[in-house]
């Protein structure tokens, strides 16, 4: 259950909020209603969000399965849920998807960037901060700098928004299973 009501001040910001998030995602998302109680600070969020979205120097799907190690490792069910479904909408295999919180047993599954995409985003997430000077010269020869930069800035930013949402108590909001296929009955 929410720690935070889910019914801000309806305000022009937010009904212009609410048709955005509905039109773009199906539904209104619990986060921006949380946000919703001080227009500032869902201003300087969107904002993020929308320049965070631009950026295109690191392959999409690693980008995907960094911010989906990173809100398993906070254990943010409803980052976990949206991620879900995001990331099929990229196009990544829902099982491996599916396989991120226990990467470590399921090697076989992903490719071996992708293990050290993981394993950086864990590190990163760790309090403190585990990340050591090996694993990130290992990835900026993989990746460049350029990408290097965007990663670790994807993985913080994964980390401010899991640790919101689990702060304001947001649960899974229905995402993944609206990706599932239906079994025959």
């Amino acid at each position: 259950m929410p720690r935070i009501s889910l019914t801000p001040p309806r305000t022009l910001l937010m009904r212009i909020a609410t048709w955005y998030s509905r039109r773009t995602y199906g539904k209104v998302l619990e986060p921006g209603l949380a946000y919703g109680h001080n227009p500032r600070v869902l201003l300087t969020y969107v904002r993020l969000e929308q320049r965070a979205a631009k950026w295109n120097k690191l392959d999409a799907g690693l980008k995907h399965l960094a911010v989906m190690a990173a809100a398993s490792r906070i254990n943010c069910s409803w980052c976990m849920d949206f991620g879900y479904w995001e990331g099929t909408g990229l196009g990544l295999a829902p099982a491996k998807i599916e396989r991120v919180p226990q990467w470590r047993e399921s090697r076989e599954v992903f490719t071996a960037t992708e293990l050290l995409v993981l394993e950086y985003a864990e590190a990163m997430t760790d309090t403190e901060p585990t990340v050591t000077d090996e694993l990130a010269a290992r990835l900026i020869a993989l990746l460049g700098e350029e990408a290097f930069v965007e990663l670790t800035t994807m993985i913080a930013l994964e980390n401010f928004r899991s640790r919101v949402n689990s702060a304001f108590g947001l649960t899974s909001q229905g995402f993944a299973e609206e990706c599932r296929v239906p079994t025959g009955s």
